[in-house]
């Protein structure tokens, strides 16, 4: 395949795998009425882990030696990509703002950059600045809706810090998934990291079941499992990886603004709400950001 097509495809994947990424508003919006934030994190990922063992079993078992030597390293990214990343933002929801919610997560961009640029020694060029403050830019007009006023009169609570916890977490696990090369297949780590990140959930589920919430196994559970589960659960983490092994991890990063932008689709087909002009601003900025981001940046495939 033409090297320029296969770098057109892996600039693709900044635009298609938040599409599924941002249904997991459509989760926190809808299903966190069905089902305990804590209880949604840890059974998403149980059913994520359930579905993909039977195709990677023998694998598994077969690279059981691999595993064994990776083990510290998949119990970390399942711990922040599943566990931190998974249910703080569904705790987050219930004592803060989704304006709030939005700022402080599209923040994680920036951790990424600087954590790869610390410890990994990631060059930052002009460019990618500049992209980055484009992005910046088009969320924030989005997010306070073209009125300064409502950035300047903000309320931070106990859930604005579980988004900053989540958007760290995410920084972390997005560099490390990167960096941390290894003999696994793609499906063969997923497989593993949404066990691990179940597991690092568990002891918090149970405590929510006997001292906050009980969870009630209705259809509307299920219903809301399998949909969490499935698009930004299995799909979204599949071609976040793909896409950070093509792109690198600053750059998938910036998958997050245009996570913003589907958000505000999701919330107008399905939420009734409206498509003002600083939609509009907001898309066209964070489109030019991430053109100006990933240019000189897309390895040869």
């Amino acid at each position: 395949m033409n090297t320029k097509v296969k770098n057109l495809l892996a600039f693709s994947l900044l635009f298609i795998q938040p599409i599924f990424m941002a249904s997991n508003l459509v989760v926190a919006r809808g299903g966190v009425e069905y089902v305990p934030p804590i209880s949604l994190a840890f059974w998403r990922w149980t059913l994520v882990f359930v579905i993909l063992l039977p195709f990677t079993y023998l694998s598994l078992r077969k690279d059981f030696k691999i595993i064994k030597n990776e083990f510290k390293k998949l119990l970390f990214l399942g711990a922040m990509g599943c566990g931190v990343c998974g249910a703080f933002p569904f705790l987050a929801g219930k004592t803060t703002t989704v304006t709030n919610m939005g700022i402080i997560y599209t923040s994680s961009p920036i951790f990424i950059i600087l954590i790869s640029s610390f410890f990994f020694h990631e060059k930052i060029n002009f460019i990618k600045i500049i992209g980055l403050i484009s992005c910046l830019i088009g969320v924030f007009a989005i997010i306070i809706k073209g009125d300064l006023d409502l950035l300047i009169n903000l309320n931070f609570t106990i859930g604005d810090l579980w988004m900053l916890a989540a958007a760290i977490g995410w920084a972390l696990y997005s560099i490390y998934l990167f960096h941390w090369k290894s003999k696994l297949k793609i499906f063969q780590r997923f497989t593993l990291i949404a066990f691990f990140g179940a597991l690092s959930l568990f002891p918090f589920y149970i405590g929510e079941e006997l001292f906050f919430e009980r969870t009630t196994f209705s259809n509307e559970f299920f219903m809301w499992i399998i949909f969490a589960a499935i698009s930004p659960g299995i799909i979204a983490f599949t071609l976040y990886t793909v896409a950070q092994k093509k792109l690198g991890a600053s750059l998938t990063g910036f998958t997050l603004y245009v996570f913003t932008i589907y958000g505000a689709i999701y919330g107008y087909f399905l939420f009734g709400e409206k498509l003002e002009n600083y939609h509009l601003i907001g898309t066209v900025l964070v489109f030019i950001g991430v053109y100006l981001a990933k240019k000189k940046n897309v390895k040869q495939i």
